[in-house]
């Protein structure tokens, strides 16, 4: 799929909004199976490169910044050991997402 560079997403043609949304979701969704965050932040920021991107964050109740966003000020200080925890899961979490999104390309 060709990938036009857009900054806004209501830029994208009906389609390609219906397609970047599926890979979002699919996106989250593996998030979610594979780490069981609290919470899933999405975010379609670019304000310093104007570019549409999106942010798929998992967030967790013992995170330094939840409930408030992560760009807030620190409430707490860092737990590294659940930190340390999620980083070790993170080679198979990438893979999940990129099967997932095989699938979602490649159904076949």
């Amino acid at each position: 799929m060709a990938r036009p560079h857009v900054a806004e997403f209501s830029e994208l043609p009906a389609s390609m909004q219906l397609h970047c949304m599926q890979l979002v979701a699919t996106i989250e969704r593996t998030l979610r199976t594979q780490l069981r965050p609290t919470k899933v932040n999405l975010a379609s920021l670019g304000n310093v490169v104007p570019h549409l991107h999106w942010h798929i964050v998992a967030r967790f109740d013992w995170d330094s910044h939840f409930p408030a966003p992560i760009w807030a000020p620190a409430q707490r200080p860092v737990d590294e050991a659940r930190l340390a925890a999620v980083q070790a899961q993170m080679p198979r979490v990438v893979s999940a997402v990129q099967a997932a999104l095989r699938l979602l390309v490649d159904p076949a």
